[in-house]
């Protein structure tokens, strides 16, 4: 499917309001974590305002299917949802991307869950 003539669909049709944000759908802990902190709070909001709403109706989306047969598109808007998680702190607690008073620490992930 294709919308605006241009740019393909990367969602499930029934969320095809969220395709603005489907540079959200990154299927890593770490490169969602990279995008929470190379956006502004402006874009988190953005982001957060659009998907927050939407999560009951991605959840019994999602519920129709098992986990290893997720369709594409389907495993897009999980990612995505994954993501909202990721924004989720920013947005409603510490008011900036990272987290406040951490100075320069990090953690790893080393191993991703298989979807």
């Amino acid at each position: 499917m294709r919308r605006d003539g241009d740019v393909p669909s990367i969602l499930p049709a029934e969320f095809a309001d969220l395709e603005p944000f489907a540079d959200w759908a990154i299927p890593t802990e770490r490169a969602r974590y990279d995008k929470r902190i190379a956006s502004t709070m402006e874009e988190l909001q953005a982001f957060y305002d659009a998907a927050f709403p939407r999560l009951e109706d991605a959840m019994a989306y999602l519920d129709r299917f098992a986990i290893d047969e997720l369709p594409d598109d389907a495993t897009r808007l999980l990612w995505l949802f994954c993501a909202l998680t990721t924004a989720s702190f920013p947005v409603e607690v510490w008011r900036q991307p990272k987290v406040p008073d951490s100075g320069s620490s990090s953690f790893d992930a080393v191993i991703e869950p298989r979807v």
